[in-house]
């Protein structure tokens, strides 16, 4: 081929391969930047949260001292005389979420533990998907559920247990959660090298004994995960309380009792009338806040937890 000829097929050919290259290089960048602001979004909207929360909360706090709101017993803000003592709420959410957390992770472990260790493949397979089918179910069955069905079974065992209480709205919750719970502890129970197992069993450990003692400490972060997110959930569950264990605000640990929640209050006083701006619907952002710092707290607490207990393999 003559030099001159085969200078001039080259030239727009590598020109052609260049544009192609910068054409990619370019889809890329777009891709890149696209999913950096999907990130960036999730950032921008918490920060949004807790900034309203923030600012409508101090406005609140202008007219009620902090120390009212942690000190003071009683939570009437939609009364003449309005007092404003988040305790109450705090209270019921508390109790509330530790009768679900007696009912998740005992059950969701052993669950879990099942699946991991003792369930065959196809029991597994039958198993885990209608058990994570439970969280599909809307929250205010679980509700009516609580109210028309828990209750009455509970108050043949119980007679003096009101129509509304947080007992059987805890355990509802715990049923609701559970799903949460065993997912992601067989998960981090699969996640432990095999070799671990089968060391465990060479030394003559039993299933049970290598479940307990070897898998369950080896996998604890990953299950302390879990523990936190059924936390988190039973904290901000709203329907099955508001239904369930009644709207009035009442300082008392006692589950056999009825009792208002912060998800609850935040429900009630956010379908009324009240203005914009007033005291009464400030305290909205205020229980919000309290309800983000209970979580905030709990979720730090499992983070160190995860920290100290993490395995590296």
């Amino acid at each position: 081929m003559n030099p001159s000829n085969y200078a001039e097929t080259a030239a727009p050919a590598a020109a052609q391969r260049l544009a192609g290259l910068l054409a990619r290089r370019l889809g890329e960048k777009i891709i890149e930047a696209l999913l950096f602001l999907a990130a960036l979004s999730s950032v921008g909207i918490t920060v949004g949260i807790v900034g309203i929360l923030l600012y409508e909360s101090a406005e609140f706090f202008r007219h009620v001292s902090v120390v009212d709101f942690l000190t003071d017993t009683q939570w009437t803000v939609l009364f003449t005389d309005p007092h404003y003592g988040i305790m109450p709420l705090v209270t019921g959410t508390v109790v509330t979420s530790a009768v679900a957390l007696l009912v998740a992770l005992p059950l969701g472990t052993v669950i879990a533990i099942y699946l991991s260790e003792y369930a065959t493949n196809k029991v597994r397979e039958i198993i885990k998907p209608a058990l994570e089918l439970l969280s599909a179910v809307p929250t205010v069955v679980f509700g009516y559920f609580a109210l028309l069905f828990v209750t009455p079974l509970l108050q043949r065992l119980l007679p003096n247990l009101p129509g509304f209480n947080m007992l059987s709205a805890g355990i509802v919750i715990g049923i609701m959660i559970v799903p949460y719970v065993s997912s992601l502890s067989e998960d981090a129970m699969k996640a432990v090298p095999v070799q671990i197992r089968e060391g465990s069993y060479a030394m003559g450990a039993t299933r049970l004994q290598t479940a307990l003692r070897v898998l369950v400490p080896s996998a604890f972060s990953g299950i302390a995960s879990a523990y936190v997110l059924g936390f988190s959930r039973a904290v901000g569950e709203t329907m099955v309380v508001a239904i369930a264990a009644g709207q009035q605000p009442n300082l008392t640990l006692n589950p056999m009792e009825g009792a208002a929640t912060i998800t609850a209050y935040i429900v009630q006083v956010s379908l009324g009338d009240l203005p914009h701006g007033s005291v009464a619907y400030q305290s909205i952002f205020a229980a919000g806040l309290t309800l983000m710092l209970m979580t905030l707290v709990f979720n730090i607490a499992g983070y160190l937890l995860r920290k100290k207990f993490r395995e590296i393999y």
